[in-house]
């Protein structure tokens, strides 16, 4: 019976209405709380631990629910963390503007500078839109994706706070590219009470060859592993290759450090483009706290680094 019912739901036109009926009770009547220790059920077979968390992402988990600021809503959004960027290290280290709006329909070459760049929304999480040549783009697609996008309020799709209360609107900026006009590296530093404790290098990202590396902050590389899902049954594992260490491996460091100085734990992300950096995000629960950190024990390993002063006060 079971099978049968989840084969309806998943079937492209009879469980169309189904589904709809699920997320319009999911996003405007299920708590925060019960959406999120379900997720994280989903994927540990577990609840996690709220009272005394000891997992890394038991306490990410934990952050999600109670580290709740208007600081973290600025940073959260595209467009807004600009100026906190810019006041906490310069302006300089942004990925150029060329254009931001909250009217799909001023979406137009005419607009907008001659490519490459990339279009997209400062209050979700997902990719853009790259535009390379502007002969080749649908742009009628490209305002309805926007519109589509500027509709949403990411908060009730993922539940976290820090996307509930952000104007949409849409932004428009350059496209970074390595001297082959491939995507740059991502690296993606994870600091702990304002200190970086680890990084993350992303590979090959939007291809079928997407890996993931893990140093420590003196560029040696870790034994776990924190995967994301990709397509099908693949994940973002490590690849057997290694990732020659960036010359500008200290300045990331130092930059990541004033950036998170506010935060318990937040990711900074980066790109390093002939030797310049810039800027990406910052995200404060990585994957949503949903991916185990394989060996387990490196899940209980890393959550031991990161303290939780309320945590503490509350004990």
């Amino acid at each position: 019976m079971i099978g049968l019912l989840k084969k309806i739901y998943y079937h492209p036109q009879a469980g169309k209405p189904i589904r709809q009926f699920y997320y319009f009770i999911k996003d405007n009547f299920v708590s925060d709380k019960a959406y999120i220790i379900n997720n994280y059920k989903k994927s540990f077979g577990k609840k996690p631990n709220l009272l005394n968390p000891q997992t890394l992402n038991e306490k990410i988990i934990w952050l999600k629910l109670n580290e709740r600021t208007p600081l973290h809503t600025q940073c959260a959004d595209k467009y807004a963390v600009r100026a906190y960027i810019s006041k906490k290290i310069g302006s300089e280290y942004l990925v150029p503007l060329l254009f931001h709006t909250k009217n799909p329909k001023e979406i137009i070459p005419d607009n907008l500078p001659n490519p490459p760049y990339i279009i997209k929304t400062n209050h979700d999480s997902g990719g853009g839109i790259i535009v390379k040549d502007v002969s080749k783009v649908d742009w009628n697609d490209v305002q309805m994706r926007m519109s589509s996008r500027l509709a949403k309020n990411y908060y009730k799709t993922s539940k976290e706070w820090q996307y509930k209360n952000i104007t949409p609107r849409i932004v428009v900026e350059k496209l970074l590219q390595d001297p082959d006009g491939n995507i740059p590296f991502d690296y993606k530093i994870h600091c702990f009470n304002g200190k970086v404790n680890m990084i993350q290098v992303d590979l090959g990202r939007d291809t079928p060859n997407h890996y993931r590396n893990w140093y420590s902050r003196e560029w040696v590389r870790e034994p776990y592993k924190w995967s994301s899902k990709k397509e099908g049954d693949k994940f973002t594992d490590p690849s057997t290759n290694d990732v020659e260490k960036p010359k500008s491996l200290e300045q990331m460091i130092s930059l990541s450090e004033i950036l998170a100085s506010a935060f318990n734990y937040v990711r900074v992300d980066w790109y390093d483009v002939n030797d310049k950096l810039y800027f990406g995000e910052l995200t404060f629960h990585h994957d949503g706290g949903y991916r185990p950190i394989l060996p387990e024990k490196w899940d209980y390993k890393l959550g031991d680094k990161l303290n939780i002063p309320q945590l503490a006060n509350n004990n």
